[in-house]
Order: structure tokens, then C-alpha cells, then sequence
């Protein structure tokens, strides 16, 4: 057994986790896109709901909210790491975080350039409390439920955030969404580039991870509004539908690839 995953299973507070294994994916490029498919299906599906169905801003929310709480619950009471789990969750994630900004922003007034900094601080708090009880970040190890909580924390923060900040260039900053979808995959391909040349990998994700919110969003705003407003005009609808697809099928392969090597892997 690992050693790291070992103390951790032994730690107290942690006996009733004993056998849990990894609750996340392998970081690979079939995360990456399966992350920047969600979090455009997050945009464009949280309008589409709210905006083209008629269910109004609140009535998305309560609804979200509810089915994101039951995704949760279904992920915690997994003991690995299971696809269509773990991305339902995440799909959900999105969605509720681009809900949180956009009630801020839309229904409160706040602005995107105090939504963004409050999400920043935010986020730096639950990285520092995580860090300081469990002396790492990564996602390599989420082995306890302490850890569980966090990595969700995190991840409903990171999307708030980069909700708030794709706006705040796209709109407030008058980038506008060709420039800035071109702009967020600049930057995280000089991410990448930085962790190739040796820049810590833990950090290079969490730094990645943020930006691939405001890339799908800039990239889910272009295709999806009109040409009247610089996008495609594809619509909310026809974009999710599609993007939707694409995540079932690439989780579904994913679901099937696991189920035939879990017996293997448990014999090691």
C-alpha cells in the first residue's frame, strides 16, 4: 500500500474510510476536455434553463441546487473514483456556480470586479485551511472525507470565480468572447508550458483548472449568442445539446474502460 494513503487511512477521525480509494480522475487530456465541455454546458445551460425555458433565475436555482445536493451524496457514498458520478457532480457544479455569480451580478448588483475578488479570497481561504490540516493540495490523494469536502469546496469556488472573472473580461473589460476564449487558452497553454519546464505540478493544476472556467464560458458565450453581439448564434439550446452529448459519450467510455479494469487492479 502506499505509504501517504496508509497514514491517512490510519489517521484518527479517518478509521471508517479504511479501504477508500482515489474519489477523482487521472489527469490526463480526457479530463481537460471533459472540464472544458462542463464548464461551457455550465454557461450555456444555466441560460438556456433560466432564460430560454422560462424557469426564471430562481426557480433554476432551487432546482440546480437540489439536483447538486443529490449528486454530492451519491459521489460521497462512492469508495472510488466512478465517472458518472464524479462528472454529474461536476456538471451540476457548474452549473450552480454560474448560477452563484450571476445572482450576484444580475439580481444584487454587485459588481463583477468585487464578485471576482470576494470568490479570490474565498477560494485562498479554503486552499489555506486545507493545506494547513492536510499538508497538500493535491487532488492525487483524496482518500478521506475531510479531503473530499475541500476538493468540492474548491471546485464550487473555482467556478464562481471563473465565472466572475470570464465576465469581468468578456463584458466589464470589453475583451469580448472571441478575445477572450483566445486570450483564457493562451493562458492555460502557458500553464501548461510552465509545469513542462518544471513548475510544480500542484499548483500548475489548481492555476489551469481556474482558468478552464472563464476559457468555456468566453468559449460557450461566442457560440451560443448572436452575431449581433460577435458570437456564432448557435443558440443555448443546440450548444448544450451538443456539448452534452460529447461528455456522455467520453464518460461513458470512461465507465465501461474502469468496469473492465477494476477486477485487475484490485488483485494487485
Amino acid at each position: 500500500m502506499d505509504p501517504l494513503r496508509h497514514r491517512m487511512l490510519a489517521a484518527p477521525g479517518h478509521r471508517s474510510f479504511r479501504g477508500l480509494l482515489n474519489k477523482v480522475p487521472e489527469i490526463t487530456l480526457a479530463f481537460w476536455v471533459v472540464k472544458i465541455l462542463s464548464t461551457t454546458v455550465g454557461e450555456t445551460g444555466a441560460d438556456f434553463l433560466a432564460v430560454n425555458a422560462g424557469l426564471g433565475q430562481s426557480l433554476t436555482a432551487g432546482v440546480m441546487g437540489v439536483l447538486l445536493g443529490l449528486a454530492l451524496f451519491l459521489q460521497r457514498r462512492t469508495r472510488r473514483y466512478t465517472p458518472w458520478a464524479y462528472w454529474l457532480t461536476v456538471v451540476l457544479v457548474s452549473v450552480v456556480g454560474t448560477q452563484i455569480t450571476d445572482a450576484l451580478t444580475d439580481g444584487l448588483g454587485v459588481s463583477l470586479y468585487l464578485s471576482t475578488a470576494v470568490f479570490t479570497v474565498a477560494l485562498a481561504a479554503i486552499f489555506a485551511l486545507w493545506y494547513g490540516l492536510e499538508r497538500s493540495l493535491s487532488i492525487q490523494s483524496i482518500v478521506t472525507s475531510r479531503r473530499e469536502w475541500f476538493y468540492w469546496a474548491a471546485i464550487l469556488c473555482t467556478f464562481a470565480l471563473g465565472t466572475a472573472a470570464g465576465d469581468l473580461a468578456t463584458e466589464a473589460l470589453g475583451l469580448g468572447f472571441m478575445w477572450g476564449t483566445a486570450i483564457f487558452g493562451a493562458l492555460i497553454a502557458a500553464t501548461w508550458l510552465a509545469w513542462s519546464l518544471g513548475a510544480n505540478g500542484v499548483l500548475s493544476f489548481w492555476i489551469a483548472y481556474i482558468l478552464t472556467r472563464p476559457f468555456g464560458a468566453s468559449l460557450g458565450d461566442l457560440l451560443t449568442q448572436s452575431k449581433n453581439y460577435g458570437g456564432f448564434g448557435l443558440g443555448a439550446m443546440w450548444t448544450s445539446a451538443m456539448f452534452l452529448t460529447v461528455i456522455v459519450m467520453l464518460v461513458a467510455f470512461a465507465q465501461i474502460t474502469l468496469g473492465r479494469d477494476a477486477p485487475a487492479k484490485e488483485n494487485l
